[in-house]
């Protein structure tokens, strides 16, 4: 069975993350959908609510599973998992550079693990999870670039925020 990981932080889980993770399903038997940290990023939803969110986005998919590792290395996931290949998604050439680099460190890990990389539709590369908090932090509208399970998640914890202030 040929398995393969995508492994991110996924705060919040965008149109771009599902359009590769869709197309990464077909060329996999089983691809496995990483919740994972990201020591760099300050997060606005919880690794409880990241894997939750993720699972009800692909709940009707079963070729897809998605789990929290948020305190591994992406390569030891793979081998805990028996996945032959990382999955990474590309909007651009600075993801590219970005990417190269994490897939050079994973190879040096290990040498029998390769990464596939999948590029976004054009009209989903601007997308990401940072500009998605910033405009939802702003009361920007962001449902048309997040699925519909994340649009209500993000609403709320807006809603929420705002509670707090007064």
């Amino acid at each position: 069975m040929t398995k393969a990981i995508f492994p991110g932080s996924f705060d919040p889980i965008t149109n771009g993350h599902v359009e590769v993770i869709e197309g990464a399903s077909h060329m996999f038997e089983k691809l496995y959908v990483v919740i994972m940290t990201n020591t760099s990023k300050k997060y606005l939803f919880n690794e409880k609510e990241r894997l939750e969110l993720a699972k009800k986005v692909f709940e009707n998919n079963e070729k897809v599973e998605v789990i929290a590792r948020p305190a591994e290395l992406t390569v030891e996931v793979a081998h805990e998992l028996g996945a032959g290949a990382i999955v990474r998604g590309l909007r651009n050439t600075a993801d590219f550079n970005y990417e190269r680099d994490i897939a050079g460190i994973n190879k040096t890990l290990d040498p029998n693990l390769n990464t596939v990389l999948l590029f976004t539709r054009p009209e989903d590369s601007f997308i990401s999870s940072s500009m998605i908090k910033e405009t939802v932090f702003f009361g920007g509208d962001v449902s048309t670039l997040v699925p519909k399970p994340v649009a209500a998640a993000l609403e709320e914890k807006l809603r929420n925020r705002n509670n707090e202030k007064k």
